[in-house]
């Protein structure tokens, strides 16, 4: 689905003049915004998820903390890990491809979507989280990848 949507979006976009390099960074910034969205709803679940816990108001480093504490902790942590990867990644696309607005919608999308449907399917085990995760992470890995193809060949703008 990656490699379909990203393909899709870099074959129809073609950009008519290319940004300035401080444009293109400033362009992917402002998209990131749904990205750091995503990464406040985690905090904010976890949050909220103690506030309304006898058992885990008083933090992880007082008490094991319950099964819904110890989940939404994972899905937070893993939303740390792949924001921090989609955030460079975007922001290395954005110095090295000149046509990069399009697949920085792209990428942030797909962001979006990864994250839905891996918080939405957590509780189902591996299996349930896998696609999301998949959403979440491979894009990010073939952004750095193109960027890195880019930079190795004389591409990059």
């Amino acid at each position: 689905m990656t490699i379909l949507v990203l393909g899709a979006v870099m074959a129809m976009d073609q950009p008519a003049s290319v940004m300035p390099i401080g444009d293109r960074l400033e362009f992917a910034l402002r998209a990131d915004l749904f990205i750091a969205i995503w990464l406040a709803a985690a905090i904010a679940n976890v949050a909220r998820l103690r506030f309304f816990s006898e058992r885990d108001i008083a933090g992880s480093s007082v008490a094991a903390g319950s099964e819904t504490i110890r989940m939404a902790g994972a899905i937070l942590q893993n939303t740390v890990e792949q924001a921090v990867l989609a955030l460079l990644a975007h922001l290395i696309v954005a110095a090295t491809l000149p046509g990069s607005n399009a697949l920085i919608v792209a990428l942030v999308g797909l962001f979006g979507l990864g994250r839905l449907l891996f918080w939405a399917g957590y509780r189902h085990g591996a299996s349930g989280r896998a696609f999301g995760f998949a959403l979440t992470f491979y894009p990010s890995v073939l952004a750095l990848l193109a960027s890195a193809v880019a930079i190795a060949f004389g591409w990059a703008a």
